[in-house]
């Protein structure tokens, strides 16, 4: 970037992992940073201070800075934000660019745009597609997929280390390529973490891993990357199953297999926070170690 050229300004709504790492990539790329922390617990605030973000706690005064203002906050509560960032929008000077990034339906996102539009600030679809960026500025981060008319906007994020791909499509196309990946990606997860569980049930867990690593060596070791990683983030997919759900439809279009994929990862997390490994995550746990073994 042309040092001469001013910094873009981007606020940060959700402290989350992806979005501090999101906040500390576009910092060290030469963007100035800034994040709220209002009503977030200590994680946030220690994964926001290893980011160097800024942290400004009232709205009027985050979004009066802001160029950019990336939405990315966990899909349960992405309305909220929206509803709760309106009118300090429609207050802010600079109108800001907002992206919605979180993983919802594309019937979401218009909902959502239609509550930013009441600001007249300019509004963009975003998906994510790829982990948090890592603390390595060489490597690759996630790819930002865009759409809507004011999509080209988010070009300009570019410059300061963020894989932008602006799609040719009106605002839920992006959303929707978002939820079409992780339905297969994050579904297939699910679906392994089912039968796994399925099979110990059944007294068949050793057959089938016997099995798998006879006949499916790729399955198996995607199987073995993906369902210890999974575990941690379960909480978080649950939102995410059940928003793909509403995305297909009607159950003959297969909404059915992700609101119970919801339903699983809901139980995993549960059994997760547990002092004792419930069933599903002991099959889980089981399967993974004796695979490796």
């Amino acid at each position: 970037m042309d040092e001469r050229e001013k910094a873009e300004v981007v606020a940060i709504i959700g402290a989350g992992e992806m979005g501090a790492a999101v906040g500390r990539r576009l910092r060290e790329s030469g963007a100035s940073v800034l994040t709220s922390l209002r009503g977030r617990g200590p994680q946030s605030v220690e994964r926001v201070r290893r980011a160097g973000l800024e942290v400004i706690d009232d709205d009027d005064a985050l979004l009066r800075r802001a160029d950019f203002v990336l939405s990315i906050v966990p899909p349960g509560v992405a309305v909220e934000v929206a509803q709760r960032m309106r009118d300090p929008l429609a207050r802010s000077p600079r109108r800001p660019v907002f992206a919605e990034c979180n993983a919802i339906s594309p019937a979401a996102v218009k909902r959502i745009a239609q509550i930013v539009s009441e600001s007249r600030c300019r509004f963009v679809d975003a998906g994510i597609i790829g982990g948090p960026p890592p603390s390595d500025r060489g490597a690759a981060g996630p790819r930002f997929y865009v759409s809507g008319p004011e999509a080209p906007a988010m070009a300009r994020l570019a410059r300061y280390g963020l894989d932008i791909a602006v799609m040719e499509g009106p605002i839920g196309a992006a959303s929707g390529l978002k939820l079409s990946y992780a339905g297969l990606t994050k579904g297939l997860t699910a679906l392994g973490a089912a039968m796994v569980a399925g099979a110990a049930r059944a007294g068949l867990a050793d057959a089938l891993r016997a099995e798998l690593a006879r006949s499916q060596p790729d399955l198996t070791a995607r199987l073995l990357r993906h369902l210890p990683a999974m575990v941690p983030k379960a909480y978080r997919w649950v939102a995410e199953m059940e928003e793909i759900a509403e995305f297909l439809g009607g159950e003959d279009q297969g909404s059915a297999i992700y609101l119970g994929a919801a339903r699983l990862y809901e139980r995993i997390a549960r059994e997760s926070a547990a002092e004792d490994s419930g069933e599903v995550l002991a099959a889980v746990s089981g399967f993974c170690k004796l695979a490796k073994a």
